[in-house]
């Protein structure tokens, strides 16, 4: 059974699975790897730091005849970063937090689908008035940044399919295997964005301290909250918070974010803590669906996981 939805056939891919576009991990091995298998591989830029971009963008556009895009933070990426991304020819852009209007035409214009990921349903709305090629629907689940008050993906997908009409809709949040990528076509979804699983692959660039974690973690140990992104001096719109496994700095502050924010000692402290090892450099990003990751395989290995498995969960539905 081919799972072709409306996602695979205006992209051009053989999988309704994309690699999300996760800032300083997805580089361009890991995109041109989903890409290769058949998925598409979304290279993250975040926001838009020229020398990565100068860096990872040559890899993907050389390593994968298969379409292929990028993904920027709308909130802090500079216009020339989203232009340069563009000379190298991605099959599509993704934007993600913030207003988009700034990039849409920029991209359009250039031949790139637009895709844009939204996190409530003014962001929805949006999304279908600047005429956005395809619509992300990210949940709560979903590890890394997301909405402060956002909901579930089981929730919030099919109220954005039915808002989105002929837009094909990507589900994202707490998927981490086939059974997700089943689930959110089952939504109405025309395919599933997936991060947390693919950060614990071969060609992920994440230090092998945080797949490690991945690989390890539990999904009751998932928090989200705007402590790490404040003792960090992160400049995130407060509107979004993250999920990350468990850190003592969230044990410390959970609850207490304005005094935190007011604390002119906290960030020292943290800067501290993390020099003489007491804490890890970065908090490990991670979704609800943490619990599922048990290996480290390659990318293009688990994009044919991911849609056998997708396939078997929709066959055995289907005999229900």
């Amino acid at each position: 059974m081919a799972l072709s939805t409306e996602f695979t056939r205006l992209c051009g891919v053989r999988h309704p699975i994309v690699l999300a576009p996760m800032g300083g991990t997805a580089g361009g091995e890991l995109a041109s790897a989903v890409s290769r298998g058949g998925g598409l591989g979304l290279l993250g830029a975040g926001m838009g730091d020229r020398a990565w971009l100068e860096r990872e963008l040559p890899i993907v556009a050389e390593g994968s005849r298969a379409p292929w895009g990028v993904g920027f933070l709308t909130w802090a990426a500079e216009v020339g970063a989203v232009e340069r991304a563009l000379e190298f020819g991605p099959s599509a852009v993704m934007l993600s937090f913030g207003d988009p209007s700034a990039f849409a035409e920029r991209i359009r214009g250039a031949g790139a689908l637009l895709i844009l990921q939204v996190t409530d349903l003014e962001e929805a709305r949006r999304a279908v008035d600047l005429g956005a090629d395809v619509i992300v629907a990210q949940g709560t689940e979903s590890g890394g940044h997301g909405a402060r008050r956002g909901r579930s993906t089981m929730a919030f997908v099919p109220v954005v399919v039915d808002l989105a009409g002929p837009v094909p809709v990507l589900a994202a949040g707490g998927m981490a295997d086939g059974r997700g990528v089943a689930a959110a076509l089952a939504l109405g979804a025309a395919g599933a964005l997936i991060g947390t699983r693919f950060q614990a692959t071969a060609e992920s660039l994440a230090d092998p301290a945080i797949t490690r974690a991945l690989v390890e973690g539990r999904g009751q140990d998932t928090e989200r909250n705007g402590v790490l992104d404040i003792v960090r001096g992160s400049r995130w719109p407060s509107k979004y918070t993250a999920r990350t496994l468990a850190h003592p700095y969230l044990d410390r502050w959970s609850g207490r974010e304005a005094e935190l924010a007011a604390d002119a000692r906290a960030a020292q402290d943290y800067r501290d803590d993390v020099a003489r090892g007491a804490v890890p450099p970065l908090p490990v990003w991670a979704g609800e669906g943490v619990d599922l990751i048990t290996d480290l395989p390659s990318a293009a290995g688990l994009v044919h996981t991911l849609a056998t498995q997708a396939e078997d969960a929709l066959t055995r539905a289907g005999r229900g």
